[in-house]
C-alpha cells in the first residue's frame, strides 16, 4: 500500500490524514494501524482531507545543509530555507512544513493566516524527469 500524505492540485490541494471512526481523533502524519488516542480502543481509521488553512504557530530559518536523507547537491551553494509550524484551522493540530519559495522569516508573524500549496522537494539525479513533490506553506493572498 502506498501512503499518501497529500493529494489534489490548485484549490483542491490538501494534506491527507486519518480520522478514527470511533473517537473522531485526527492524525497527521496519517495513521493506518491503530488509533493513537490513548483513551480509545478504536482501529477503524478513515483517510480525511485536512484544512487548507491555518495560522502560524512558530517559524524559523534553516541555515545549515541537513544530512541525508534530505536531498541537496553538495556542488551547489547552500540556500537557507524557512520552516513554518502552522496550526490547522479545523483540526487544531500543528503541522510543520517548508515555506513556499520566496517566503522568508521576514515575511512571517505568529498568528498570520497561511495556506498549504504543492511544492517541489527535488528531482531524481538519475532520472531528471522524476520530480519528488511535497507541501509548502504560503501566506494567504500571496501568489507564487
Amino acid at each position: 500500500m502506498v501512503t499518501r500524505w497529500f493529494d489534489g492540485e490548485g484549490e483542491d490541494f490538501r494534506l491527507l490524514g486519518t480520522r478514527c471512526a470511533r473517537c473522531a481523533a485526527v492524525f497527521f502524519p496519517r495513521e493506518d494501524g491503530f488509533c493513537r488516542n490513548p483513551g480509545c480502543a478504536g482501529g477503524d481509521l478513515v483517510e480525511t482531507a485536512l484544512s487548507r488553512r491555518g495560522r502560524v504557530w512558530s517559524y524559523t530559518d534553516g541555515r545549515y545543509r541537513p544530512p541525508a536523507p534530505y536531498l541537496s547537491d553538495p556542488e551547489l551553494p547552500w540556500e537557507p530555507y524557512t520552516l513554518i509550524a502552522v496550526e490547522l484551522a479545523a483540526e487544531r493540530m500543528v503541522v510543520l512544513g517548508q515555506a513556499a519559495p520566496g517566503v522568508t522569516v521576514a515575511d512571517l508573524e505568529v498568528g498570520m493566516e497561511m495556506e498549504v500549496v504543492p511544492g517541489v522537494l527535488g528531482t531524481d539525479p538519475e532520472n531528471p524527469s522524476t520530480t519528488w513533490t511535497t507541501w509548502n506553506w504560503r501566506p494567504v493572498g500571496v501568489t507564487a
